[in-house]
């Protein structure tokens, strides 16, 4: 044992602890070393550029976001983003008040007043449009197409009184929404009544199914036909008449005029603006609520002729119904 410790001895001596165990030259790089600067590796420039990028585009959008929201006057998020109010404001100033009819319900066309404070030049030339929001259902309609703005109200130096009409079909709180030139001017919140029954109309009970009360309790009494064409009687490019300018409580022969439709059948039924809420059949002399449509005619898509017999004196609102769909409705005068 003494003598394999001795020689184990004897090896290390001669390898690790004895002789020189470094180069002139390994000396030399140990102190290069020791004395240079640390390098740090540069990071590539396109990496730099990409979340320079980033970081920019982060920014504007939070901004963008913002602005938007100012400039559309929402308070969504707020605990009042859904209070009723009828005016408008900016810095504590109103721009802009509404004021709803005061029967206000769904599925009714109720007629409002906007009073905007803005001078003229604020909207002349541009298009002014209304879009509806509802809270509950969270449905957004279009109720005012862009109506380009050319002249102020009558009587006034700007639209302190711009009136318009239109139905929304839920009760509840809408927000209502103003556009100009398709950008957000300012939005009120209004609440609707529920919708109200239609007891006065009387159906008969040969009536087609698919006609129900609610139709004529959508009627707009004020969209009155106007002529148009060869003497079409309707509202155009959309549904008109030939002859509900003649004598008709006698009996008359009337050609029925539909655009935009490739529909087989048309269902007319009269309805007299009047007390009784009663409506009738008027097609064939009042015999019949439904006749076959033919081809194009005068510049409509299908027509059919008919005879007609009208039994009283007054307004009427003849609802017209293609292949069982509601279609139009023509309000016209019948008084001989």
């Amino acid at each position: 044992m003494k003598n394999k410790l001795s020689d184990l001895k004897g090896a290390m001596d001669s390898t690790t602890h004895r002789g020189r165990h470094f180069t002139e030259l390994q000396r030399h790089k140990i102190r290069q070393a020791v004395h240079s600067p640390v390098q740090t590796k540069r990071p590539n420039p396109f990496i730099i550029f990409i979340m320079t990028t980033a970081a920019i585009c982060l920014l504007g959008f939070f901004v963008s976001t913002e602005l938007l929201v100012k400039q559309n006057g929402s308070t969504n998020g707020s605990p009042n983003s859904w209070k009723v109010s009828h005016d408008y404001q900016e810095n504590d100033q109103v721009v802009f008040s509404i004021f709803p009819d005061p029967e206000l319900h769904a599925g009714k066309v109720s007629g409002y007043i906007f009073s905007f404070k803005d001078s003229f030049d604020t909207f002349k030339g541009k298009e002014l449009s209304m879009s509806a929001v509802h809270k509950e259902t969270g449905k957004r309609m279009e109720v005012v197409s862009p109506k380009k703005i050319t002249e102020p109200s009558p009587g006034y130096s700007s639209l302190q009184r711009f009136s318009t009409s239109f139905q929304v079909p839920f009760s509840g709180l809408w927000r209502y929404e103003i556009y100009l030139d398709g950008k957000a001017y300012g939005d009120v919140v209004v609440n609707v009544g529920e919708q109200e029954e239609v007891s006065h109309v009387k159906l008969p009970e040969d009536i087609p199914d698919y006609v129900q009360k609610r139709d004529f309790e959508k009627i707009n009494w004020d969209r009155k036909a106007t002529i148009f064409g060869r003497n079409i009687i309707g509202n155009e490019n959309k549904s008109g008449i030939i002859g509900a300018d003649m004598p008709s409580l006698t009996g008359q022969k009337w050609m029925w005029h539909l655009w935009n439709t490739d529909a087989s059948e048309l269902t007319v039924v009269g309805y007299h603006k009047g007390e009784s809420g009663t409506v009738y059949p008027i097609l064939n002399n009042g015999e019949s609520w439904t006749i076959p449509l033919g081809g194009e005619n005068n510049g409509a898509d299908v027509h059919t002729p008919s005879s007609v017999t009208i039994p009283e004196r007054g307004e009427w609102a003849f609802v017209l119904y293609a292949d069982g769909e509601i279609f139009d409705v023509i309000v016209w005068e019948i008084n001989e």
